[in-house]
């Protein structure tokens, strides 16, 4: 799956989601639902390390609110980025891919293909 194409899936869901729920998706809606689901990540890193509420969830509960929870983040950044054209790979390259020369691996850092 590249990023281009789950940008499509993901926008097309999103926009069906808010014309079903009857709300507008403007600038500053991208923003906000992003820092709710970072919110909502944030909540269950805590309830994982006991310094949040684990709200009666079991551990395996918990990983699992994780994994939702990543997915939500990742999919809001790549709406948002969307919104307002950001080539997020072309980004990536930019912003973080250009360390690669400077900062060697380190010792937990997986093997490249």
């Amino acid at each position: 799956m590249d990023l281009a194409s789950l940008s499509d899936r993901l926008e097309r869901i999103s926009a069906g989601y808010a014309v079903r729920e009857g709300f507008t998706r403007d600038d500053d809606w991208f923003v906000l639902k992003l820092v709710e689901e970072l919110g909502e990540l944030t909540q269950v890193q805590l309830a994982r390390t006991g310094r949040g509420k684990d709200r009666g969830r079991d551990a395996e509960e918990v990983e699992r609110r994780l994994t939702e929870e990543v997915a939500d983040v990742l999919g809001h950044v790549l709406l948002l980025a969307r919104r307002h054209g950001v080539d997020v790979e072309a980004a990536m390259d930019a912003k973080w891919l250009q360390w690669e020369r400077l900062y060697p691996p380190g010792p937990d850092a997986p093997a490249l293909p």
